[in-house]
């Protein structure tokens, strides 16, 4: 039931209590190799811009941008020496009613082991771990998995989803999904985690990777796979291409590739997007838990540079060292080195080789979201999702061909491989005095300011002082700390809006902002002990090295005070936790997924204008099953679907004893599934 009462009229939502993220330990073993339980490992000492905010107060007037930014020329972002309007006060509106896109009834936060879905809509699965995605997939059989078969089938903990029209009526896509990580103890009876047997180590090697999946419009309803000579499954065993100024690099070279420009697989790849040209970019993440005996290397530079990343330890939790030498430091040094890219798939062309873009610099890759510049250059956007770590983006030197043919495809490929790298630093124009950590608003209403990209790196040409072009985009961490750039709360998914060109990050958390040794609150980073997260919007110049920001949303209970929803009235809003993934409908409306939210209810997706006078009115269109993140949104005028990952991961639960039995029901084990979801009257969602 949605939080309203008979009269329309939306009922403030209880005082949820406040504890650490909801996200299970084995999710984050699994999946990220608890990274938040060890320290960060960026331990630069950057200067947070509330250092330095004072040198910009006489300026303050120029630098102040309003909660609305003013809409630029043509949808661009233009960046100029004027203040952005600054907007009027949200208008109170029924709770009945609703921007175009958002007019439906908000789900309550809940715990249910179901999709919970608004009144007046349906669902389906779409496709599951293990159902067939090339031709000769055998049935899934749990108890019975093998690595032949896997490779031939949905892969496991699916997250980016996009989808790529096949034909001008919007009934057959392409669905292209993100296979990010494997959970052994959920996916086998009987592991054992300290001696996982061979077979099962391959299984989870073609777990990874993505599906490409040609699917059909199912009536008026979701949709559905069907056979098609463009279905194909990449995984671990794929052969890639290194492509860009740092391939060939002594750093990318291994015994099994001695010319630093072939390596095989992708993995942990967590968001992506679909270009304008019709091929598909996917992050590669926490690469950094698969590799063993980090802890072999003696040389200080190395060591160095394997701890940005991460790499520590001797075995791995997973083992994988023991079947393949690729994943032991001490045998290959270089090879975790090959992970940590953008990587590109051409899903129009199944004999085309993925290819993995060194330009646009090697991090724990959320994603890479392309917008094309008004003198036809691509701009790529890039968060590196670690606590205090960085904002990135990257600008080609040619310019696009418009449309999706083959010419097209391979041309706009390339525009990937030159160009300049460039990583964010924030300013804010508040005195420091006024970002108490809390999350109080200073005194001009607004958590705003101004940036600068730093560039890094262009071709073979560095602009980073001791570091070559090379390392440069092999140690980018490393090169983003000696510029200076500003530390962020894990900055995950990051889309230019289509309707009004600004960009949208999402700023998952960071409980250790503020914490001893570490960075302290900043106007883009206002609370200590970020847990809930907050979300960030660019006013961006494009192809240039300025912008203006502000902060959309400072998530969390809305009855909290350190809680901000666009200005918008607190108590007609949803509550929201930790936002990971972003989307965007044809009205310019801002969707977000969740990842771990720690308000003791289970993830969701949300809706929320970003412009008018419901700006920041967020509300709660699905909730996920228990132990699932919500990942990889696609909002269509008539179909939205979302990628349920991890059902059922939560602690003390396994194979043995699932905490889950969806989407299947009964007693069976939980499978990570995409599911559609449509109006039943057929009407557009949200109108």
């Amino acid at each position: 039931m949605s939080p309203r009462s008979d009269s329309g009229r939306v009922v403030p939502l209880p005082l949820l209590s406040n504890h650490s993220a909801a996200r299970s330990s084995v999710t984050c073993r699994f999946r990220c190799g608890n990274a938040c339980a060890h320290e960060a490992p960026n331990t630069s000492d950057n200067p947070y811009f509330g250092d330095i905010v004072e040198s910009v107060l006489s300026r303050r007037g120029v630098l102040k941008a309003g909660s609305v930014l003013a809409l630029s020329v043509g949808g661009a972002a233009a960046v100029s020496g004027a203040a952005a309007a600054q907007p009027a006060a949200p208008a109170q509106r029924p709770a009945g009613g609703g921007v175009p896109g958002t007019n439906f009834a908000p789900v309550a936060p809940n715990t249910q082991d179901a999709v919970v879905i608004p009144e007046g809509y349906q669902q389906e699965i779409v496709i599951r771990w293990g159902d067939a995605v090339v031709e000769g997939a055998p049935e899934f059989d749990f108890n019975n998995q093998t690595a032949a078969a896997q490779e031939k089938q949905f892969g496991y903990n699916n997250d980016f989803a996009g989808l790529i029209p096949l034909d001008s009526s919007g009934r057959e896509h392409l669905l292209v999904c993100n296979h990010e990580y494997t959970t052994e103890t959920h996916m086998f009876l009987n592991y054992d985690e300290n001696n996982p047997t061979e077979e099962q180590v391959r299984i989870a090697w073609a777990a990874h990777g993505l599906s490409v999946v040609a699917v059909g419009r199912d009536g008026d309803k979701g949709f559905k796979p069907k056979p098609s000579k463009y279905n194909r499954r990449i995984t671990l065993n794929t052969e890639f291409e290194l492509r860009g100024p740092a391939a060939g690099s002594d750093h990318l070279k291994t015994s099994a590739d001695p010319t630093g420009t072939k390596v095989f697989g992708t993995q942990n790849n967590c968001s992506g997007s679909v270009t304008p040209w019709g091929t598909v970019l996917s992050g590669e993440e926490n690469f950094n838990q698969y590799f063993a005996n980090a802890d072999s290397v003696t040389d200080p530079k190395a060591k160095e540079r394997l701890a940005r990343y991460g790499l520590k330890g001797t075995e791995s939790d997973r083992k994988w060292e023991r079947f393949d030498k690729r994943w032991d430091i001490a045998q290959e040094p270089n090879e975790a080195n090959r992970f940590g890219w953008i990587v590109e798939i051409d899903p129009h062309d199944p004999g085309s080789t993925p290819v993995k873009h060194t330009a646009l610099g090697r991090f724990k890759h959320e994603t890479a979201s392309i917008k094309i510049a008004e003198d036809g250059r691509v701009v790529a956007y890039s968060g590196d999702d670690e606590r205090f770590d960085y904002i990135y983006k990257y600008v080609s030197n040619g310019r696009v061909k418009p449309g999706t043919s083959a010419l097209a495809r391979r041309h706009n490929m390339s525009l990937l491989d030159d160009g300049t790298l460039y990583v964010a630093k924030f300013t804010g124009n508040s005195p420091a005095g006024e970002i108490d950590g809390t999350g109080k608003l200073p005194a001009d209403g607004h958590f705003d300011g101004t940036g600068e990209w730093l560039p890094l790196a262009s071709g073979k040409r560095s602009f980073v002082p001791g570091f070559t072009a090379e390392e440069v985009y092999v140690f980018t961490r490393l090169a983003a700390d000696a510029v200076g750039a500003t530390k962020m709360d894990r900055p995950e998914d990051i889309e230019p809006n289509p309707v009004n060109g600004y960009i949208y990050c999402a700023l998952t958390n960071n409980s250790n902002r503020g914490s001893a040794g570490n960075a302290g609150p900043d106007e883009a980073n206002p609370r200590v002990g970020n847990k809930h997260g907050h979300v960030l919007e660019m006013d961006d110049d494009t192809t240039g090295t300025k912008f203006r920001w502000n902060l959309l949303l400072v998530c969390g209970d809305p009855n909290d005070p350190g809680t901000y929803f666009g200005g918008f009235d607190k108590t007609q809003v949803s509550p929201i936790s930790c936002p990971d993934n972003v989307a965007f409908d044809r009205h310019g409306n801002l969707w977000i997924s969740t990842d771990g939210n720690a308000l003791e209810a289970n993830d969701g997706l949300f809706a929320v204008p970003v412009a008018g006078p419901e700006r920041g009115r967020v509300k709660q269109f699905l909730t996920v099953p228990v132990g699932a993140e919500t990942c990889g949104p696609v909002v269509t005028d008539h179909v939205i679907t979302v990628c349920v990952q991890h059902p059922g991961e939560i602690d003390g639960a396994g194979a043995g004893n699932p905490a889950s039995h969806w989407p299947d029901g009964g007693s069976s084990q939980p499978r990570p599934s995409v599911v559609a979801v449509w109006r039943a009257d057929g009407a557009e969602i949200g109108s």
